[in-house]
């Protein structure tokens, strides 16, 4: 499910920001209204309805290819999120966060470009233990 809106937010780290702000609030209302143990697939239908409201500009489970000097690899990568073309958002229902999660999100942020990432776990018991930022 693509979303195209139009953007209305620049590249400055303020806006950067204020969309993750959007994300972690939508986040938040989703935890709170299902709370952990569900489906990732829940929570991304949910998460995409909240942003929605919030008119924010999405494209879920977006493919990413992967270009190696002049050719485009035949593997490819799949984003849950791709928020405003600005963040990468990787939606998580697990017991911990380990660091492949991490190092996943990482090489999400490196190929598109992104400086800013999200893993949202939402098997944590209160959402804001399950946010994960990841800055380059």
């Amino acid at each position: 499910m693509n979303v195209v809106l139009p953007q209305r937010h620049g590249d400055t780290e303020s806006n950067i920001n204020t969309i993750s702000g959007f994300i972690v609030d939508s986040a938040v209302n989703v935890h709170k209204n299902l709370g952990p143990g569900l489906l990732e697939s829940i929570y991304e239908e949910a998460l995409c309805y909240e942003l929605e409201k919030r008119r924010v500009c999405f494209e879920r489970q977006k493919v990413i290819q992967v270009s190696y000097e002049d050719i485009t690899l035949k593997t490819n990568f799949r984003l849950d999120l791709l928020v405003e073309n600005k963040i990468v958002v990787e939606l998580k229902c697990s017991e911990k966060v380990i660091p492949l999660y991490q190092a996943q999100l990482l090489t999400y942020l490196k190929i598109t470009k992104c400086k800013l990432g999200l893993l949202l776990n939402f098997n944590a018991p209160l959402m804001k233990e399950g946010i994960h930022r990841i800055v380059l």
